[in-house]
């Protein structure tokens, strides 16, 4: 079930309708300043090189779950961002270091794709012949050299928010620092602190969930209520307008990480999640209805109290027991 969940989440995060959606909430209040059509989807692999212990470098891939590059004119000049998602079905321990490591990859695969273009350009101008001076570019100092970064260069900002698909509240650890156990002002203030960026359900409060433009609003709304029937019902009714018409990959992630029983047909575009919750409460009725009736039948009670007593019409009760050839 956590598989699925991941690989569910995952997908339906990587929609770009959605995953603006998560950096407008996060970054502008819900503002819509993050436009869809402003991002486009970028390869989420990195390579890390650890060193092991007997010295060696061992590669090791890590994967982001999503990754986007925001691109947009702002006066009058083109300003990029890299935002990634994390998803989590379950809660991670190990946070700030996994967000950290990924920022730390995409600083440090910058850095090299700058000295790799400098290095490429610099070939070609010696391959033809030619000068900086002619060309009114320049040639690196040492420090440049060395380091392929050019004083001139610039990063691209790395921005990474996790997302807990789960009801209960999140206590893992939001910082490095609260992973550590130093007490020494002097230590903590030679020490750089990280910082998880989390959106939970359990711990936002309605009025934040509500800042959500996309179908995150009604996926947040439904996970942080599905473990308590009376406030998922006023959620429901509250919000019965956009909950009658929910997109099904939203519906996919709910089921994936609740498993609530909802059924509907994989071909509808929209699933009218009210009614499916009607739904699956009847069926749960009738199932408690039908086990109260096989007791009380076993106990020689008459079909005709046993229908008083559990509700229903003497004939559905009769099919329930067997002694009709059908049910209603």
């Amino acid at each position: 079930m956590l598989l699925k969940a991941d690989t569910v989440t995952k997908d339906y995060v990587k929609d770009a309708g959605v995953f603006a959606d998560i950096f407008n909430y996060y970054i502008y209040g819900g503002r819509q300043v993050i436009l869809p059509e402003q991002l486009t989807e970028r390869d989420s692999a990195k390579i890390a090189l650890p060193y092991g212990a007997d010295g060696a470098v061992v590669p090791v891939q890590k994967f982001r779950d999503v990754q986007k590059l925001y691109a947009a004119m702002t006066d009058g000049k083109m300003r990029y961002i890299l935002y990634g998602v994390e998803n989590q079905a379950e809660i991670h321990y190990a946070m700030p270091v996994k967000n950290n490591l990924y920022d730390a990859l995409e600083y440090a695969g910058q850095v090299e794709e700058a000295a790799k273009s400098h290095r490429k350009e610099m070939k070609r101008k010696k391959e033809q012949g030619e000068t900086s001076a002619e060309e009114g570019g320049k040639t690196p100092n040492t420090g440049e050299f060395l380091s392929g970064f050019w004083a001139g260069d610039r990063l691209i900002p790395s921005i990474t928010v996790t997302i807990f698909f789960g009801s209960k509240e999140w206590d893992g650890p939001l910082s490095l620092f609260d992973m550590m156990d130093v007490s020494d002002p002097d230590v903590l203030a030679c020490m750089d602190n990280y910082h998880v960026r989390l959106i939970a359900p359990a711990q936002m409060a309605d009025e934040e969930i509500m800042k959500f433009q996309s179908s995150l609003r009604e996926v947040m709304l439904f996970i942080k209520y599905s473990k308590d029937k009376e406030n998922l019902s006023r959620v429901l009714a509250a919000n019965e307008k956009r909950f009658r018409e929910v997109e099904r990959r939203a519906v996919d992630v709910i089921e994936a990480v609740t498993n609530s029983g909802i059924k509907y047909d994989k071909k509808d575009g929209v699933v009218n999640v009210c009614q499916a919750i009607q739904e699956i409460r009847k069926e749960s009725e009738q199932k408690k209805a039908r086990e109260v009736a096989g007791n009380l039948y076993k106990m020689g009670l008459d079909i005709e109290k046993i229908a008083q007593a559990v509700g229903y019409a003497v004939e559905t009760v009769k099919g329930w027991l067997g002694l009709e050839e059908s049910a209603p």
